[in-house]
């Protein structure tokens, strides 16, 4: 007898060896047609996979992440299987799912064209239409090798060589077309579903080493709904439209050049936005007891060799070498130096918990494929800050961070924020019983933010756990940013100490705290969440004075003098263009407010105001819009 342990917790019995499919239909007819995959005592298994054997079973279908990622899967090896039925010679190397879809890398000399992806998603569907079964073989290693080099799938062979030896090797057919694969996969090519899309073609380098060849890589996704595959193209649509890259240049906030890669040329208007944070960010440290610090950027070796940075980081480290030969890092990190801040003069348990931030510009290597305008860079500042503190402050301090994280989100139109708690790794540092305070510390804080969070097990640094703050922007995509990490390495690696109550030295804790985690970055995300329209208090340029002809320049330009003394960011446009040529070029730079004088407005002393997406106007005294706007000009929360 066989018996089959249910998720909750029921168990069926069968007299002799059973598929997952069979499984599926003996618990209802209605799960059996939605079933797409299985795990059996936690792995996941192909749907007609045999259990001969007691266990547990769970059956997924497309709402679970598992089916939606599986028919991601096979949609990917469908890619593969319509490029080869088209374009016959063309080699498959490797395709996997990602975020929302999947890519399949191809090595053809021949670009594909928007035509070709056209033919290629039609082809797709036919294969679908096909209904081909799809089956597993495990082949011996050599047979694999020799099969794929025969058939001119180098590509494929040279991954066969480097699996392992005593490593299964699996093969997946759909029909007669085949693939190296893990799996697992859908039981036939008909149970994808047609909602999918290819989405683009790019450059990709044969296991991402610019010294190998340069691929061919097709990006598309699948859902399991056309209403989801609506959705995403739409959300996919309207972030384009807010890309930071482009409104950053319509905006004239900053750009880039190949003279220095993911380094940021700020132009006067992006400054303006990057110093509005720094200063806002200032002012919520002050009040909340921090001192705030600045350390070198270049560093000697030893240093970092100390804090075990060049061990495990050296790699995404820039070096220069002096005449004397003495060999120093670009930091790629604050923390280090903070700690030297922190060893300057005796420090007693009174001290504590001793706050210290830092705008610290770090620099880290990033390959040149993965640079992404503000989002990707290897030259940012980093809002970093450093508490240390005894082990008993632990649990008070991580609340205050939380606290202080999420009302700083919350002034910047962030209410979504998303927590990810992640405890100790098997590698690890310090003793349990500290790891023990630490963690419940942490849990503490995430628990009495009343937000959703998630847990990941084990994913913890190796010197203490960490909370991640995840903020979910106006089209729904989350964006990891802030992060609060429990030290209880690097002190000791660099000779923090305090003296306690019985006068003996002990090592602090170190709290690692970043609230935006990179200001570039954060600047990018908030470009985006907002479509360039940010709220008044930090907009870089907040409003211009246009006179409706010559006639008015002299009021115009009073006016602009009033509203500049006054703290608010104005310019005055008297360039030699006509009113609606200058509304709409202001408008396209997302200025919050456009200020028209003419005749009526002299009279009364007085401005219409026109506003960004609206076509309504107010009058108002300008005695009046400076007080009312002067009041609007700072944070929510201050």
């Amino acid at each position: 007898m066989l018996n089959i342990t249910l998720p909750d917790g029921n168990k069926l019995s069968f007299e002799k060896k059973v598929t997952g499919s069979e499984v599926a239909e003996k618990i209802s007819k209605s799960l059996s047609k939605k079933a797409l995959l299985i795990s059996i005592d936690g792995k996941l298994k192909d749907l007609d996979t045999i259990i001969d054997k007691d266990c547990s079973i769970k059956i997924f279908t497309s709402k679970d992440k598992e089916g939606l990622e599986t028919i991601r899967h096979d949609t990917a090896h469908i890619l593969a299987m319509a490029v080869q039925e088209l374009f016959p010679g063309t080699q498959v190397t490797i395709g996997p799912v990602i975020v929302d879809g999947f890519y399949y890398d191809f090595a053809r000399k021949e670009p594909f064209t928007e035509e070709d992806l056209n033919k290629i998603e039609n082809k797709m569907r036919e294969i679908v239409e096909r209904d081909e079964k799809t089956t597993r073989e495990v082949w011996p290693r050599k047979k694999a090798i020799d099969h794929f080099r025969n058939i001119g799938e180098l590509y494929k062979a040279e991954i066969i060589e480097s699996i392992p030896e005593g490593e299964e090797v699996s093969i997946y057919f759909h029909g007669k077309w085949h693939d190296l694969c893990r799996g697992p996969h859908l039981t036939s090519t008909g149970k994808i579903g047609k909602f999918f899309k290819l989405m683009k073609v790019s450059g990709a380098y044969w296991r991402g080493d610019s010294n190998n060849e340069m691929l061919q890589r097709v990006y598309g996704t699948s859902w399991s709904t056309q209403k989801d595959l609506d959705e995403y193209l739409r959300r996919i649509e309207e972030a384009e439209k807010r890309d930071h890259r482009k409104l950053g240049k319509l905006m004239d906030l900053f750009h880039f050049r190949e003279e220095s890669p993911g380094a940021v040329f700020w132009h006067e208007k992006g400054w303006s936005l990057f110093q509005k944070l720094v200063s806002y960010m200032r002012h919520k440290q002050d009040q909340a007891g921090y001192k705030e610090i600045n350390t070198p950027e270049i560093l000697d070796r030893s240093l970092w060799e100390k804090s075990g940075h060049w061990e495990k980081f050296g790699a995404n480290m820039y070096t220069s070498e002096t005449p004397d030969q003495k060999i120093f890092a670009i930091k790629p990190m604050n923390c280090p130096g903070c700690v030297q801040v922190f060893n300057q003069g005796l420090k007693s348990y009174r001290d504590l918990p001793f706050k210290m931030s830092e705008f610290g510009k770090v620099h880290r290597y990033e390959p040149s494929g993965a640079l992404h305008g503000l989002l990707r860079v290897r030259a940012f500042t980093q809002d970093d800050a450093h508490i240390f503190c005894t082990e008993d402050q632990i649990t008070e301090e991580c609340l205050s961070v939380t606290n202080l994280i999420l009302e700083i989100y919350k002034d910047l139109g962030f209410e979504n924020v998303i927590l990810k708690y992640s405890d100790r790794p098997d590698l690890r540092v310090g003793d349990d019983s500290v790891w023990d305070k630490s963690e419940a510390a942490l849990i503490k804080a995430v628990e009495a933010s009343k937000l959703e969070y998630s847990i990941n097990k084990g994913e913890g640094a190796f010197y203490g756990p960490k909370i991640e703050f995840v903020l979910r922007d106006a089209i729904g995509r989350d964006w990891q940013c802030g992060t609060l990490q429990v030290d209880l390495n690097l002190p000791g690696r660099l000779g923090a100490s305090y003296i306690d109550k019985d006068g003996s030295k002990k090592i602090p804790v170190m709290l690692h705290r970043a609230l935006f985690g990179s200001l570039e970055r954060f600047i990018g995300i908030l470009i985006e969440n907002y479509a360039g329209k940010l709220p008044f208090w930090i907009s870089p340029l907040q409003t211009i004075v246009i006179p409706i002809s010559d006639d008015f320049n002299d009021y115009a330009k009073s006016i602009h003098k009033k509203i500049k003394n006054a703290g608010i960011s104005c310019e005055v446009d008297l360039k030699n263009h006509n009113l609606n040529y200058k509304i709409r070029e202001h408008s396209n730079a997302k200025v919050p407010m456009l200020l028209i004088c003419g005749k009526k407005e002299v009279d009364s002393n007085a401005v219409t105001i026109r506003r960004l997406d609206s076509n309504k106007q107010e009058n108002m005294l300008i005695t009046d819009f400076i007080k009312k706007y002067t009041s609007l000009n700072k944070a929510p929360s201050i």
